[in-house]
């Protein structure tokens, strides 16, 4: 079986974001990159079935320029065998991203593509279910368990009302969730290993295929930012109604959003908050412990 895993190169998750003085975009200059974090289970869910004997070749696939080398030579240190750079002098949208792969896919003909659920940069979310639609492959999304048997792929997602468990089959399209695996650190020997394993380049005009964007830019306002508070902070508001309800079940979007407030820094009811944070800690405590 042969495993096709797509990374993105995006800000690193631990650099402060910053907009560019004339609000054109954000600031990408002289800021460290990595491996998309999501992309990262991708990654070593596939290395991973290379080790079981399920797969027996794994292919990482970047679109950018030349400084997505760094993110392939990291992918192939983690244990993916070769790397395919399609050179792209312009950022894509998700729609072109999943034209693209459908591409490398007819060429490579994997039976299994992975991905990351979405891209910390855009948090779009779109183009691995625009790729499973283009390919007329089964999808599954977000997935945080996976069993392969044969032709069979078993699959757990977590769902507002709990862990949903779903059975399709190969080939497929499936995105990963942070709570699939835990990816491993490349080893200084993986990395000297990964300078020697084949990494090709194809330019994205050869593929034929519309990269034009369909979105116009818009310029990022700092003010949206409050607006972006006050909209998490009403989420957090309507969070503890929930938990006043001692429902059975929180959600991934329950930790996200309070992760996101605390990012955000929400300082018109940071009492409020913190009051939600402890119960929702508590209440999670309770239902995976018991």
């Amino acid at each position: 079986m042969k495993v096709l895993v797509a990374v993105k190169r995006v800000v690193d998750y631990k650099v402060q974001i910053r907009v560019k003085s004339d609000n054109s975009g954000v600031e990408t200059q002289n800021v460290k990159m990595s491996v998309n974090p999501p992309d990262e289970n991708a990654i070593e869910e596939a290395v991973k079935l290379k080790e079981q004997g399920i797969a027996n070749e794994t292919i990482a696939i970047s679109i950018g320029d030349d400084k997505c080398q760094d993110v392939l030579r990291t992918s192939m240190a983690m244990g993916i065998d070769r790397s395919i750079l399609i050179k792209s002098p312009n950022a894509l949208e998700p729609l072109a991203v999943a034209k693209t792969l459908k591409k490398i896919i007819e060429k490579e003909k994997p039976d299994l593509v992975l991905m990351g659920k979405q891209a910390i940069d855009d948090d779009s979310n779109q183009t691995g279910q625009i790729l499973s639609a283009l390919m007329n492959w089964p999808q599954g999304c977000f997935i945080s368990n996976l069993k392969i048997e044969g032709q069979k792929v078993f699959i757990s997602r977590e769902i507002d009302e709990g862990i949903e468990n779903l059975e399709t089959t190969l080939p497929a399209v499936l995105t990963c969730d942070l709570r699939l695996n835990t990816p491993r650190f490349a080893s200084l020997p993986n990395i000297m290993k990964a300078k020697k394993k084949p990494l090709e380049s194809i330019e994205i005009e050869s593929l034929d295929i519309d990269t034009d964007a369909k979105i116009a830019e818009c310029k990022i306002d700092k003010r949206v930012c409050t607006t972006v508070r006050d909209g998490y902070l009403a989420a957090i508001v309507d969070l503890k109604k929930v938990i006043d309800k001692r429902d059975t079940f929180i959600s991934d979007h329950v930790v996200d959003t309070l992760a996101r407030a605390y990012a955000l820094e929400v300082k018109t009811n940071i009492e409020l908050t913190k009051k939600v944070s402890r119960s929702v800690t508590s209440h999670l405590t309770k239902v995976t412990y018991g």
